[in-house]
């Protein structure tokens, strides 16, 4: 019985560590994906379409993922449907969607839309997969939301447009897909497809998506030779859309994978909400963009959320049964996650 209990604390210690390297990833990946807007604006007002700005960022980031995508080319035959999925969902849909969604409304009601994607994974996983959802997960998502509504100021925009609606909801819907997908095979051990191969493809799908629908052949290239204004600073073009393609997109990707495999897709979700209020904060330190009290307000809420729905869910590997024993399945799996 002593060595039980020692096993037990040493799968929970493990358990713990894998939470925090989850949250830390998803934090990243939050911060990664929020610094998308305040270098893609200097690049639109500079003259390029922001369709344009899109084909740019998942084309950049699939050439620099192609080395994974060879290596991991087994997975073309292993898991087509997933790969297609994830560059058909969580990456061309949910761009494709939000840009077109935005053209038609209020960028922070597209935002707010787009981001009831936490409350979808919760009625997906509670509903489709039938598993258990937490009071405080739903409780997160609730003021998650609330507080959205406050750091976009949905009020100053509340044009009805059914088109548009409906479009920042089909956003919403891609970015269920890119958490659902994103935790594909987390838990089949030796056998769960390499997430940094599952992205390589995806945005290589992605980008022949977004090419039909971006035309990158009508764009002006020029403006990328030249620089970009950023609340009065001049910044060669070709740096920002570094930024875009590496830090906006690889690691955003990558870390946002790799946090849904360690942590589970509805707390993930919860946690990418943070995006948004990232977005905003970044814009108001990079571009002049200032806050007013309703949206730090609301910002502190969505951090309230996102705290009570990860410190009251279970860790992704706790969910799976615990072998009898020694709890050796468990001990692999962590360990697989980690050398992924």
């Amino acid at each position: 019985m002593p060595v039980h209990t020692s096993r037990s604390s040493q799968g929970s210690s493990e358990g713990n560590h894998g939470r925090g390297v989850g949250l830390g990833l998803a934090l990243l990946s939050a911060v990664a994906f929020g610094g998308s807007g305040v270098a893609a604006k200097p690049l639109i007002e500079a003259g390029l379409d922001p369709l344009h700005v899109v084909w740019l960022r998942v084309a950049g980031a699939a050439l620099v993922m192609l080395p994974l995508a060879v290596r991991h080319r087994a997975l073309v035959k292993r898991r087509p449907a997933l790969l297609a999925g994830f560059g058909l969902l969580g990456v061309a849909g949910v761009q494709a969607c939000y840009f077109a969604a935005i053209s038609r409304i209020p960028v922070g009601v597209a935002l707010l839309v787009e981001y009831l994607a936490p409350a979808l994974v919760l009625g997906w996983v509670r509903f489709v997969q039938r598993r258990p959802v937490t009071r405080a997960a739903a409780l997160g998502v609730v003021l998650a939301a609330g507080g959205l509504a406050c750091v976009v100021e949905v009020w100053s925009g509340l044009g009805f447009d059914v088109v548009g609606l409906l479009l920042a909801l089909g956003a919403a819907c891609c970015q269920v897909g890119y958490f659902v997908l994103s935790d594909q095979g987390s838990d089949a051990g030796d056998e769960a497809p390499d997430p940094l191969g599952v992205i390589a493809y995806g945005l290589l799908v992605g980008t022949l998506l977004l090419t039909v629908v971006a035309r990158p052949w009508t764009m002006h290239w020029s403006v990328l030779g030249g620089s970009a204004d950023m609340n009065g600073t001049s910044v060669p073009a070709v740096l920002l859309l570094g930024w875009i393609v590496l830090v906006a997109t690889v690691v955003a990707y990558v870390t946002g994978v790799l946090s849904v495999r360690r942590l589970s897709p509805q707390v993930a979700g919860v946690v990418a909400c943070l995006e948004a209020v990232i977005a905003t904060v970044l814009a108001w330190v990079l571009l002049g963009e200032h806050l007013s009290l309703p949206q730090i307000a609301g910002g502190a809420v969505v951090l309230l959320g996102a705290f009570i729905a990860q410190s009251s869910a279970p860790a992704k590997p706790s969910q799976d049964p615990v072998a009898s024993g020694p709890g050796d399945a468990e001990r692999e799996l962590s360990a697989h996650g980690t050398a992924v």
